[in-house]
């Protein structure tokens, strides 16, 4: 088995210096948003951000940890809100949640920023805002932010989102814009030397370095992912999941199993790098539109395992 180690935390270099510079002359805007697709470190940079601020002005002798733990009294986390249910229910996974298609941010959880901006700051100069997937906004809780971000306050919005199209440009129009890219394939290539076996990924998962980076889409995070996903399946159905497959009961076994084995949010991983894969060795514009379709349909929930069987089924009938 590859080992896959947990602490792994990347920060985007360029992104840092901007940020150190906006604290050293502590030129602070009302609002940003972190912007980049998922698993490049928005969040951990956003915190630790927070953290070099409150440092500024803070007393607290356990600043970090309070931070971390979401216990400062001048910090302020909002959440999709079936992020919030999952957590308080106890069974919370951020993955399998956000490709649920049930979570929002409502506008009674942006009402409770302005009570929150409304109070004299405790420990600090300024009060801050974290928004997590900021996108995710219904309508009324999009405009009740504008309405805040538009009023003079103590406090400092940071909201970070994957998809920026899906802000309000008022919204946008009000907040500095602080880009994550993507991770280069040699950053990628850096990072997958540095925290794996590459040993036993030559051998027991016949995985090439070239499908591996070229899946993450940038992201050291679904790089990761990408391996545990393939690597906790018996190599008999890796060797079979190795190019299209043709035999129609095979078809059938291995969607059976991928389906049962696997999460929603794991099977759309694992079609990302069998689409890389596939695509090297045949170049079949046509089978990547079907893998596109199969993410589609598992995102929606349609029958996962039949989604699976249809889509692997035409694509082998078109490959004999």
């Amino acid at each position: 088995m590859i080992e896959i180690k947990k602490n792994n935390f990347f920060l985007n270099e360029e992104v840092n210096t901007c940020l150190n510079n906006i604290i050293k002359n502590k030129s602070f805007a009302n609002g940003y948003i972190f912007y980049g697709v998922e698993g490049v470190g928005k969040k951990q940079t956003a915190l630790q951000f927070i953290k070099e601020i409150f440092k500024q002005s803070s007393r607290s002798v356990n600043l970090e940890e309070r931070i971390t733990n979401n216990n400062h009294p001048d910090f302020l986390i909002i959440e999709p809100d079936s992020l919030l249910a999952k957590k308080s229910s106890g069974s919370f996974d951020l993955e399998k949640t956000l490709n649920s298609g049930s979570e929002v941010i409502k506008i009674a959880q942006i009402r409770n920023i302005k009570t929150f901006l409304s109070q004299k700051s405790i420990d600090s100069e300024k009060k801050i805002v974290l928004i997590i997937d900021s996108h995710l906004l219904n309508e009324a809780a999009s405009n009740c932010l504008l309405k805040t971000l538009e009023e003079p306050s103590n406090g400092i919005f940071i909201l970070l989102t994957s998809k920026l199209n899906l802000l309000l440009d008022t919204i946008i129009s009000r907040c500095q814009i602080i880009r994550f890219p993507s991770f280069s394939s040699k950053q990628i290539k850096s990072i997958l030397e540095e925290y794996l076996d590459t040993h036993n990924l030559n051998i027991n998962t016949k995985l090439k370095f070239e499908d591996l980076i070229n899946s993450a889409n940038g992201s050291p995070s679904q790089l990761l992912k990408n391996i545990e996903i393939w690597n906790d399946f018996s190599d008999e159905i890796l060797s079979k999941l190795d190019s299209p497959i043709k035999n129609s009961l095979e078809i059938l076994e291995i969607s059976k199993s991928i389906s049962e084995k696997l999460e929603i949010s794991q099977q759309i991983c694992l079609v990302n790098l069998i689409q890389t894969i596939w695509w090297r060795k045949t170049k079949k514009i046509g089978l990547v539109n079907k893998l596109e379709n199969l993410k589609y349909l598992l995102r929606k929930k349609i029958q996962p395992r039949l989604a699976w069987e249809i889509t692997l089924l035409k694509i082998s009938m078109e490959d004999t």
